[in-house]
């Protein structure tokens, strides 16, 4: 990297038309996270100083997202092309004297290492005007061309619509992502036309303007530089950003049974040896413990899951769910705002919502605690080794004592104390011989007799 100040400018005024959606296209999530988002964090871990983000339509959305960052907008109401886009941003960057990188907010993915590269080619080797980040396609398409020598000296740059068939037949491909000085930047700007096919002003026209040359470096994975323009290619890059999180879970030392179907979130902290079976979907806030058991078919956002604890199969972790060492939650069972200590169970059917369970409880299956009157929500306390029998009900707030045990079917209101047995049901009563007695008498009505 330079020394020199660094700024960049994020495209994001196009209209998205192809996503058919009230959200603006670049907040739609990868991850999790919305694209811009992506963006903006990488290129605040390479120091950058100032990020202008250039928005049109539905700048309001963008607006809102990004308050609270160091983030200036530029506003282009009219949409001109690439170039004037960038030439809104002018303002943002009064008295800034460094480099500019130029990145486009549906291209969520590339890399702090890529955009490092081209700071450096841009103040290294034969001092270019600007450079060029280019890619090789499988299939070059309609992308922008580069002509470029063995040196990477651009000879010249041309859109797909405007390049002849010699021009089309080349594969080196134009991304859009550029560095420039900012010095040079506006006052190139200021040279280009919009003598084209499209009537617009071009970034890349001011490659070709007469006098200091351009370079062009090649990303190694075009999947960095892959656009979002619809939904489709919203889950191209969605897959590709799972594809890379799994084959880094796994070479941390996180086993993943069925790695395709496990799909990660973007801040989802796995220590080694843990276990992650089919079909786990992972929210945001979520930290697991070495030595947990992610069983399938589990969704898990918000929690923190300890050392050596088993999830699942079919669990649902919910925000401020936590579980101590050793703890074990079930199929079917569902966690809210619930710390299941140590050693603790609750493994069939069963909701936790609001609670503290302490260490080496076991909840039977079907228990609910009843956390929420409409109004305001509860909380339920259940003491260490404490019992709760099945198909409980327990009304918070309310508290369990310390090895208390609650017999199964109880809809309990008032609090248990430690070593107490509580029962909350009517008194079983029975008649001999009536069930027999019923089906003979029905059997006789059902044949008419």
């Amino acid at each position: 990297m330079s020394d020199r100040p660094l700024a960049a400018i994020i495209l994001a005024a196009g209209q998205g038309t192809r996503m058919k959606s009230e959200t603006h296209k670049v907040l739609h999530p990868i991850a999790g996270k919305p694209m811009l988002h992506h963006l903006l964090d990488t290129v605040d871990s390479i120091g950058v100083e100032r990020t202008v983000v250039v928005v049109g339509a539905r700048r309001e959305q963008i607006e809102a997202s990004v308050e609270g960052r160091n983030v200036a907008i530029a506003i282009q109401d009219d949409q001109l092309g690439t170039g004037h886009a960038v030439a809104q941003a002018h303002d943002a960057l009064k008295g800034f004297a460094g480099d500019v990188l130029i990145l486009y907010g549906d291209v969520p993915m590339v890399s702090a290492a890529t955009m490092q590269e081209m700071i450096f080619r841009l103040n290294n080797g034969s001092d270019p005007r600007a450079v060029v980040l280019g890619f090789r396609p499988d299939d070059a398409g309609s992308y922008g061309r580069i002509i470029a020598d063995d040196q990477g000296e651009i000879e010249k740059m041309v859109e797909f619509k405007d390049a002849n068939e010699a021009e089309r037949a080349v594969n080196l491909c134009n991304s859009g992502l550029m560095a420039v000085r900012s010095t040079d930047l506006f006052i190139l700007l200021d040279q280009i036309s919009n003598d084209n096919a499209a009537g617009e002003y071009y970034l890349p026209d001011i490659v070709m303007l007469p006098g200091q040359n351009s370079a062009v470096i090649e990303v190694d994975d075009p999947a960095e530089v892959a656009g979002v323009n619809s939904r489709s290619e919203l889950a191209a890059v969605e897959s590709e950003w799972q594809f890379r999180r799994r084959a880094k879970a796994m070479a941390d030392g996180v086993s993943l049974i069925a790695p395709e179907t496990v799909f990660f979130c973007y801040d989802t902290d796995v220590s080694s040896d843990v276990v992650i079976e089919p079909n786990v979907i992972f929210g945001p806030g979520v930290s697991i413990a070495s030595g947990a058991k992610i069983y399938g078919h589990s969704h898990i956002e918000g929690a923190a899951i300890g050392p050596d604890t088993n999830v699942g199969p079919f669990a649902r972790l919910r925000p401020g769910a936590v579980l101590e060492e050793g703890s074990k939650v079930g199929n079917f069972v569902e966690m809210k705002k619930t710390t299941l200590g140590k050693g603790a169970k609750a493994n069939h059917l069963t909701y936790l919502g609001d609670a503290e369970v302490g260490e080496g409880a076991n909840i039977g299956a079907g228990t609910i605690t009843c956390n929420y009157d409409g109004f305001f929500k509860y909380r339920t306390k259940i003491g260490k080794g404490a019992f709760i029998g099945s198909n409980s009900a327990l009304v918070a707030p309310v508290t369990i004592g310390d090895g208390a045990i609650v017999g199964a079917g109880a809809a309990l209101t008032k609090d248990v104390a430690a070593d107490d047995l509580a029962l909350v049901r009517a008194e079983q009563s029975g008649k001999a011989g009536w069930a027999k007695k019923f089906r003979e008498t029905m059997t006789m009505k059902k044949a008419g007799k």
